[in-house]
């Protein structure tokens, strides 16, 4: 089953999709966007173009694991990517991956407009790798 994980930003979105097994992470990019209707229909063809079977999107916890506005944002993100797909949307704690994307790429010697155009993409991969490595 090949996944698609989202890491929902208000300005880029990070998209990962899986191998054809949903074992491992593979292709990873980022679309440029704020508005949502537009995003998710980028998302639903890009879906449907790799014969993405299931989406995980990235949910935004507080440290002690309440949610914000950030989070329902999320969650109406989630449930209109559901509507336009028709795929089940998984919502995934993203709790650091932001901060771990932001210090991969900088151990990869990669700064200031660099990061910014990769950034959203790690952090899709690393909501897709803890997904896979979940055993979900």
């Amino acid at each position: 089953m090949r996944i698609m994980a989202v890491d929902y930003g208000d300005a880029r979105t990070g998209l990962a999709v899986s191998d054809r097994n949903g074992i491992l992470a593979g292709e990873a990019w980022t679309v440029n966007g704020w508005d949502p209707a537009s995003v998710s229909d980028v998302i639903a063809r890009e879906a449907a173009a790799r014969g993405v079977e299931k989406l995980v999107l990235g949910l935004p916890r507080n440290m002690d694991g309440s949610e914000g506005a950030r989070a329902q944002k999320s969650r109406d993100f989630g449930r209109l990517l559901a509507e336009k797909t028709g795929l089940e949307v998984v919502m995934w704690d993203e709790r650091l991956t932001t901060v771990d994307a932001h210090r991969i790429l900088s151990d990869a010697g990669r700064h200031g407009k660099k990061r910014r155009e990769k950034i959203d993409a790690v952090a899709a991969t690393l909501i897709l790798e803890g997904y896979l490595g979940s055993g979900r």
